[in-house]
């Protein structure tokens, strides 16, 4: 199956890893038809565009959920070490791992590639492909730079 495009700000890693912003209805389901096998959810359930009931949906597809609520004025080295234990604890099962924008995503998934030893210009190419954090001029940028310079 080809990757589903219409899903928010969608890209993919690799093989085994997808990311994307929020998801609607319809999304699990598409997911699933992938194989994806665990979703690692980044944003606070309070959000307005939260996926209602994202957990139930995905256990109603066998689809294991994480969520780690990162607060976007202030991603930490705790939610770093849970996306980083999330991800180890998939093994070789395809994950998805999103938020709404693909933001909070592509600095985890930057830094997690370069604790992995992609090479610092490869993970950042990823990570543009969705948001710089150095050059945005979002006001919590700058705690999302010293996130990524950790």
């Amino acid at each position: 199956m080809p990757d589903p495009e219409q899903i928010a700000c969608w890209q993919r890693i690799d093989a085994g890893l997808t990311t994307s912003g929020k998801l609607v209805d319809g999304d699990p389901q598409r997911l699933a038809m992938l194989g994806v096998r665990r979703v690692i959810n980044l944003a606070l359930a309070s959000h307005p565009e939260a996926l209602p009931d994202e957990a139930g949906q995905l256990a109603g597809l066998g689809i294991d959920y994480v969520h780690i609520p990162v607060p976007f004025d202030a991603p930490d080295d705790s939610h770093f070490a849970a996306f980083q234990a999330a991800m180890d604890g998939a093994g070789d099962t395809p994950v998805h791992v999103h938020c709404i924008l693909n933001w909070r995503v592509s600095a985890f998934v930057y830094r997690w590639n370069r604790a992995r030893g992609m090479a610092e210009a490869d993970a950042r190419a990823l990570m543009r492909q969705q948001w710089e954090p150095e050059t945005s001029d979002n006001k919590d940028a700058p705690a999302w730079a010293r996130f990524i310079a950790r």
